[in-house]
């Protein structure tokens, strides 16, 4: 008798786009098509996919010029590409869990306890519970879980929690979450693969290093800090995203522009970072290809690097040393030369690269006799996501 095809779809929502993959789950998860929605908002909005077969295409002008029309054309879209009864799960990456430690099935009560904490993460949950809702009222007996970005940190000492702030904020769920946890998941579990569990539980710092950029400090395999805090806004330097900043800056641009909330919210996560000191762009690529010819190009890029390397100059404080440094991300596993200006000085914690190695990308760049080994980890949320669906189900082991 031909085994019944079972399917698993990932969805990965954020303000200006939408990723998704559909993978096919037998002992583990087999990715057969990836892709994303982009530029939601503008006139140019994009499909962009491949399927199983490696085969890039690109639908242009895909009509959403806002973020309902953009659901309402995936799920459209989505429907031609895959018999939906095939289709056992849907994986959400929630950005922001407060509480929840643990991936979770969505039921109405945790829909409502989402709208409910909307005001701690007004600039992910919303979009992220309409394509909740947008599934559940297409597909009603369809399981949706939940998995949380935040949940990676849980393990954080109260210490590296607590925000220096009056105390009746911290009983209200204001502190330090930390982010990108489905990617430090992954990297961790790829890590055990690659090099053995001895490694994954030594003393390790994970740079996924993107458009979003943090660092996190893990000890026997649990994250005990993190570069972000009650929002990805905070830590490192990032595409647009400002990173850490003196509160009295906040304080002086609402009294000086007369800036609203909402507009210095949207000063911090989309017109700073790379794009805000570079004025001309938030992609590292184009700042490297500028920096010779342009001095505000060059800063972004210095700055980016002078504080990844504080950034693990202080997590190796917090671990007692470090064993493991881990590049990931897009620019983590695609730049050579940040990577080595991010590491260059670093070698009185047994930091030192082989730049041949460091050139080729190759898994590990650096030098065969020193302290700590530096890898390069291509990191896979989606994946995660799906082996999570495929485990509450029940599909895999564990």
């Amino acid at each position: 008798m031909k085994k019944k095809r079972v399917f698993i779809l990932t969805i990965n929502g954020g303000s200006s786009s939408i990723k998704f993959a559909l993978y096919r789950v037998d002992k583990i998860p087999a990715r057969l098509l990836f892709g994303k929605i982009d530029r939601i908002g503008f006139q140019d909005s994009t499909i962009t996919f491949n399927n199983e077969k490696g085969v890039h295409q690109d639908i242009l002008e895909a009509g959403v010029s806002d973020y309902h029309s953009s659901v309402i054309f995936l799920m459209d879209w989505l429907e031609k590409q895959v018999e939906f009864s095939f289709i056992i799960g849907v994986g959400h990456r929630v950005v922001f869990g407060m509480e929840h430690t643990d991936p979770e099935l969505i039921t109405h009560e945790l829909l409502n306890e989402l709208h409910r904490i909307i005001p701690y993460d007004s600039d992910h949950l919303p979009e992220e519970i309409e394509l909740i809702e947008a599934f559940r009222q297409r597909h009603p007996k369809l399981s949706q879980i939940a998995c949380f970005d935040t949940a990676f940190h849980c393990t954080m000492p109260r210490v590296a929690k607590l925000l220096p702030i009056p105390r009746r904020f911290d009983a209200k769920g204001i502190q330090r979450y930390g982010f990108h946890g489905l990617s430090y998941a992954y990297l961790i579990e790829e890590l055990i693969r690659v090099a053995g569990k001895r490694v994954s539980n030594g003393r390790v710092i994970l740079a996924h290093l993107g458009n979003g950029a943090s660092l996190a400090a893990v000890c026997k395999g649990k994250s005990v800090d993190t570069s972000m805090g009650f929002t990805p806004a905070a830590g490192l330097i990032m595409g647009t995203r400002s990173g850490d900043l003196d509160p009295g800056v906040a304080w002086y641009m609402m009294r000086s522009e007369n800036l609203t909330p909402k507009q210095f919210n949207n000063l911090i996560n989309h017109e700073s970072g790379l794009l805000g000191i570079s004025e001309t762009s938030a992609d590292m690529r184009d700042l490297l290809s500028k920096e010779t010819t342009d001095t505000r190009a060059a800063e972004a890029v210095e700055l980016f690097c002078y504080q990844a390397k504080k950034w693990i100059g202080a997590f190796a404080a917090t671990l007692g040393g470090l064993d493991t440094l881990v590049f990931a991300g897009g620019i983590g596993e695609n730049c050579p030369v940040i990577r080595s200006r991010i590491c260059e000085g670093l070698g009185f914690l047994g930091i030192r690269l082989e730049e041949k190695q460091n050139r080729k990308n190759a898994p590990i760049i650096s030098k065969e006799k020193e302290s700590v080994a530096v890898r390069v980890i291509h990191t896979d949320e989606e994946w995660m996501i799906a082996k999570t669906v495929s485990q509450i189900l029940n599909i895999t082991k564990k």
